[in-house]
């Protein structure tokens, strides 16, 4: 089991998902901000890797206006030594990668110029992770999408365009259970109909259920993933205090991981926690999962100070 939080630290001082307007695009304006953010990830990853967070998710910002046809850099040849040195961390030290594209990828829609933008951002994500030359557990989380009036419909849209998809995506894509629009049982339908991994997201499922237990959608969520698939990856957060419906919180309910984790033994998973405060909920979580037979302990191998 490895924790671990995305595409922000708030520890290091930088951000690893610099951008600049469109309008002031250039090739040098690209590969400055592409380098600035190679860094920055790199620091995040010691960090991250000398508190045994071994879970990281990577903002779709890394390499700004990668899918836009703007962008005529070749960004993974000038910056393959420093993707594959990341890459090399990575694996080095057991760590997951996994990327989310924004909520704009909707390969289920129905217009086709919708999709072509989806399928274009999702090659660029498969990219990042190509080039850093990990294998098929590092993954791309997506969304069922839409629903238009027709959920069947829409699925099924989403099964026809899922099949087209180039190769390069198709062996790292995954789909998740939203808030509103598609449960678990939803997605894991789809599973069946096209083979794709369901990433479990614990938040989504209370807010909108689909009729059975936590323990249970992550055994059946669990079993969606195949043997190079790597384990479950799961999402877990709770609501804002007070807040709005679907809300995440501020920082981590230790009591709530704690039942959360006790619940869903033994099944395995790396768990992703999308709340607020980022690196500092990590190092509680780490805390907590310490005492969990499943927890990867291979990071504690690793001297802190390394």
């Amino acid at each position: 089991m490895k924790i671990g939080y995305p595409c922000i630290n708030r520890s290091v001082g930088c951000s690893c998902g610099r951008t600049f307007r469109l309008s002031s695009y250039s090739d040098e304006r690209l590969e400055e901000t592409v380098r600035e953010n190679l860094r920055c990830l790199d620091l995040i990853l010691r960090f991250n890797q000398r508190e045994s967070i071994l879970f990281f998710r990577i903002g779709s910002g890394l390499v700004p206006f990668a899918s836009h046809p703007v962008c005529t850099a070749a960004w993974q040849d000038t910056f393959a030594s420093e993707f594959g040195e990341i890459g090399r961390f990575v694996r080095e030290h057991g760590m997951r990668i996994s990327m989310h594209p924004d909520q704009f990828v909707v390969i289920n829609a129905k217009d086709p110029d919708i999709v072509d933008r989806s399928v274009a951002e999702l090659r660029y994500h498969a990219a990042v992770l190509d080039a850093m030359h990990l294998d098929r557990t590092a993954r791309v989380q997506i969304h069922v999408g839409g629903v238009y009036g027709d959920r069947e419909a829409s699925m099924e849209r989403f099964g026809s365009e899922y099949a087209r998809l180039d190769e390069s995506i198709l062996r790292r894509l995954v789909v998740e259970n939203d808030d509103s629009r598609y449960t678990l049982a939803d997605c894991l339908r789809i599973h069946e109909e096209t083979g794709i991994p369901v990433l479990f997201d614990v938040f989504h499922h209370r807010v909108n259920p689909s009729g059975i237990a936590v323990a249970e959608a992550v055994e059946r969520s669990g079993a969606t993933w195949g043997p190079e698939d790597g384990i479950l990856m799961t999402d877990y957060s709770t609501p804002m205090p007070g807040g709005r419906k679907g809300r995440h919180a501020e920082s981590l309910d230790g009591a709530d991981f704690e039942q959360f984790l006790a619940e869903t033994a033994p099944t395995d998973m790396d768990i992703m926690l999308e709340i607020k405060d980022k690196e500092k909920s990590a190092l509680a979580a780490v805390g907590i999962a310490r005492r969990d037979a499943r927890f990867l302990l291979p990071a504690d191998r690793y001297s802190p100070k390394e």
